[in-house]
């Protein structure tokens, strides 16, 4: 199970460098078409020859409401996410995307309190999220700007990939979590319609020429196959074994692995802005899980420990970013 957790963290933190490699040939479109075709694939492969369960019921949920909800979770979850990110990583660094990627936790305690209400924020919490807000700020240093440039537009871009998945996960448990759906199902119920979606957008998106060579075909390969499809069933069998809230700490892996792997590959470099707005960020995904210890006194408010996990012994799960 180790081995499953690290490579769900290498691989998701790989993602950000795999992307940034793979748009010297393809177009920002065709990488995340790749990535959400090839990952529904992967998964539709796997279900189709495990036929996963619960309780005897069906392998694929049979209501035409549970087939919507899922429509939009592919659409904010997948599609779109996907798309800011590669989109963003024409003008930022792969490292620095992989740093705004770690902002989803912050982003999914806002959503569930705020949008969605199926959670109560408590006293140390708010603090994670104003914390993690600042890092944020910080990150962009919106001080160095005088007018919008690509850089800007791509950090934004970033930060609303991280809030699309902020929104996918507080929908998640709102209308999702408490079905009886198997992992792998939701997973390729989740990446599969996404793919399909990109499929029907093939003429808009994917319909342009291509330079492709094997480091950029492997690249594209990596990142649907075993990024948006394998990392998956791992992450399920994780979060199953040890729990969302052991599982959530791969949000810490990710960007450590891109940002070490933007540096060593592609010498990308950082101002002293962006590693102090990261720590901070950390530090507020720390206080909004509750794993730092604050003088606040206790809120009987609780939130997933996770923040971004769901989870039960019914097989229900949620996705952590990526």
């Amino acid at each position: 199970m180790a081995l499953q957790f690290l490579g769900m963290g290498l691989v998701w933190g790989a993602s950000f460098l795999f992307m940034k490699i793979a748009l010297d040939g393809v177009s920002f479109g065709q990488v995340a078409w790749s990535r959400l075709v090839l990952g529904g694939l992967t998964l539709g492969i796997i279900v189709a020859v495990s036929r996963p369960r619960v309780a005897s019921g069906p392998v694929l949920p049979r209501e035409a409401f549970v087939w919507l909800h899922f429509l939009v979770i592919a659409v904010t979850g997948c599609v779109l996410p996907h798309l800011l990110f590669a989109w963003a990583e024409q003008y930022v660094s792969s490292g620095l995307a992989s740093i705004y990627n770690a902002v989803t936790p912050i982003m999914t305690a806002l959503m569930a309190t705020l949008a969605f209400r199926v959670e109560r924020l408590a006293r140390v919490q708010v603090l994670g999220v104003l914390v993690g807000i600042i890092g944020v700020v910080v990150i962009i240093a919106p001080w160095q700007y005088s007018e919008l440039t690509g850089d800007l537009w791509g950090q934004l871009a970033c930060l609303g990939a991280a809030v699309s998945y902020g929104f996918t996960f507080g929908y998640t448990r709102r209308f999702l979590s408490g079905r009886p759906i198997a992992g792998a199902t939701f997973a390729f119920m989740n990446i599969g319609i996404g793919g399909a979606i990109m499929l029907a957008l093939t003429p808009v998106l994917a319909w342009t020429p291509v330079e492709l060579t094997l480091p950029i075909v492997l690249c594209l390969v990596t990142l649907g196959a075993l990024g948006t499809g394998l990392a998956y069933i791992w992450h399920i069998n994780v979060l199953r074994a040890w729990g969302p809230t052991t599982t959530s700490t791969v949000t810490y892996v990710t960007p450590v692995v891109g940002v070490t792997l933007g540096v060593l590959v592609l010498a990308e470099t950082f101002s002293w802005h962006e590693p102090t707005g990261a720590l901070l960020v950390l530090g507020g995904i720390l206080l909004t899980q509750r794993r730092l210890r604050t003088r606040l006194r206790r809120d009987p408010a609780d939130i997933a420990p996770s923040g971004h996990a769901l989870s039960s012994k019914h097989g229900r799960t949620g996705r952590i970013a990526r």
